[in-house]
């Protein structure tokens, strides 16, 4: 019997991002979307900057759009201004943007929504910082931009990552609730599995000085005053000798947090690592995950330690916030509630505890499979296409 030809087959469909960033969710997303519209007979074409080049059997064609550009302003305008020329040009069946550029079809809302970014923001910010983001051109263009975007008659769906950035864009902008899909990241947990601390505990604390039994906490991100560094090296200050915290992620200003560390006198117990690839033995070193993230619409690195078996200590300003049961397989708090961090650590101090607590983290996460996220994005591109 032959099976029925998929919506998906025979359409264009135009993705559109605009720089590739390493270890990046949205990297990650994309190429699990492209995958799997491939193998259902899409033609699809990246539009980006730059982006780098995969085999030459790829089902992907890319098209480098670069106009010249002088700092960030200028940088989106003009990609901006070159994708919709392209797309004139060159239409497609389906337009689905990763950037904040009205006229697509599809929208992934992975940055979350910038006034809410701008308003928690504030809430770290001296009175001149905040006159100066006020009159910032790059946070007007992209306020404009959002919004455009948002309202715009030809936008038929927004991929959200997590329930928070939902709900944020409904209250927020005029958008029909019906447009907006929850749609959760993969996690292979195989890759990321308990089986890590048996094979990689041990090495990793001893090549640290960092006994083997010490409660050991980790944080993996980039960007670190967004992601809560300094308030977890003011947290560190006040937690027992024997705790140790890994920080791993790309930063440009490192010696900064550095030296925060040397004056809260922690710079023995914190341990700056920068950015690290492969991640997976610093989850296997690990007793808990801590990202007292600012903003962020959906870590993917909270998915990762709960699928190695570790619980997370979070914000409510974090899309994790969707997955964590506080006081089951982490803990929430305000970003900036310093005094609750610092009582979940030292909750999670205790290695039977923190064990039980990262039994049901896995749980929580075992159903999120990179399968499942292609089944959904899959539907919703076949709801796209599908004749009305």
């Amino acid at each position: 019997m032959t099976a029925p030809p998929s919506a998906t087959t025979g359409f264009t469909l135009a993705l559109i991002r605009q720089r590739h960033t390493p270890f990046g969710g949205a990297e990650r997303f994309l190429e699990r979307a492209m995958t799997a519209l491939a193998n259902e007979g899409t033609t699809i074409t990246l539009l980006s900057r730059e982006w780098p080049k995969g085999p030459s059997a790829s089902p992907v064609t890319v098209k480098i759009l670069n106009p010249p550009a002088i700092g960030r302003l200028w940088r989106d305008w003009s990609f901006s201004r070159a994708v919709r020329r392209e797309l004139e040009l060159n239409p497609h069946t389906l337009v689905q943007s990763h950037e904040r550029i009205p006229g697509c079809d599809l929208y992934r809302a992975g940055d979350g929504v910038h006034r809410v970014w701008l308003e928690e923001r504030r809430r770290t910010q001296n009175p001149l910082q905040r006159l100066l983001t006020h009159l910032s051109p790059y946070h007007r263009h992209l306020l404009r931009a959002e919004t455009a975007l948002f309202t715009d008659p030809r936008l038929r769906a927004v991929i959200c990552n997590s329930r928070m950035v939902r709900d944020e864009i409904l209250r927020h902008f005029a958008i029909d609730p019906g447009k907006l899909h929850v749609i959760h990241s993969g996690i292979d947990s195989q890759r990321f599995h308990p089986r890590l601390a048996t094979e990689h505990r041990r090495s990793i604390r001893a090549g640290l000085g960092i006994d083997a039994e010490a409660p050991l906490f980790l944080f993996v991100g980039s960007g670190y005053i967004r992601k809560g560094v300094p308030i977890l090296i003011r947290a560190m200050r006040r937690l027992p000798p024997a705790v140790h915290l890994l920080v791993v992620g790309r930063e440009r200003r490192l010696e900064r947090f550095i030296r925060q560390a040397i004056r809260e006198k922690v710079d023995r117990r914190i341990h700056f690592l920068g950015a690290r690839s492969p991640v997976e033995p610093y989850y296997g070193a690990a007793d808990a995950l801590v990202l007292p993230t600012l903003y962020d619409p959906f870590p993917n690195v909270a998915l990762e330690a709960m699928a190695s078996g570790l619980p997370v200590i979070t914000s409510w300003q974090s899309g994790a916030s969707d997955l964590i049961q506080d006081g089951v397989n982490g803990h929430l708090a305000d970003a900036l509630d310093e005094e609750a961090l610092v009582g979940f650590m030292r909750r999670l101090s205790d290695p039977e505890l923190c064990r039980a607590m990262g039994i049901k983290a896995r749980e929580t996460v075992k159903g999120l499979t990179p399968e499942r996220m292609a089944g959904a994005m899959l539907a919703l591109y076949r709801q796209l296409l599908s004749p009305p």
